[in-house]
């Protein structure tokens, strides 16, 4: 990474400044906390700090919810992202396994699948 990029996960920004980003407001922002569906870290005096990839996250969770999603919908569209993320078979780990290892240019993949 050089120097000037973004540090999107560096937790520095307080909740008022959060809020201006998004327009949520203290009350929906810290029910989202509670609700796991963000979890930012935590400074000095146990205030939360954010980052640039929560406020992301906290964009989409506030359009989830526009578009008529509630929490449980959304943790349930976060456990099948994570879900597809992972290979749960024996194959399915063998062949993202190969899959890695073709895109990185060491396996040829037309032999083995």
């Amino acid at each position: 990474m050089s120097e000037r990029e973004l540090k999107r996960d560096l937790a520095i920004l307080p909740i008022s400044v959060v809020r201006e980003l998004t327009g949520l407001s203290d009350r929906q922002i810290r029910y989202y906390d509670q609700q796991e569906l963000i979890a930012p870290q935590r400074g000095a005096g146990k205030q939360r700090r954010y980052s640039l990839n929560d406020i992301d996250r906290l964009i989409e969770i506030a359009d989830y919810m526009d578009m008529g999603y509630t929490v449980a919908d959304i943790h349930e569209m976060d456990a099948k992202k994570h879900r597809k993320a992972e290979p749960n078979t024996d194959v399915e780990m063998r062949k993202a396994f190969a899959d890695e290892l073709v895109r990185i240019g060491r396996f040829d993949n037309s032999r083995h699948f």
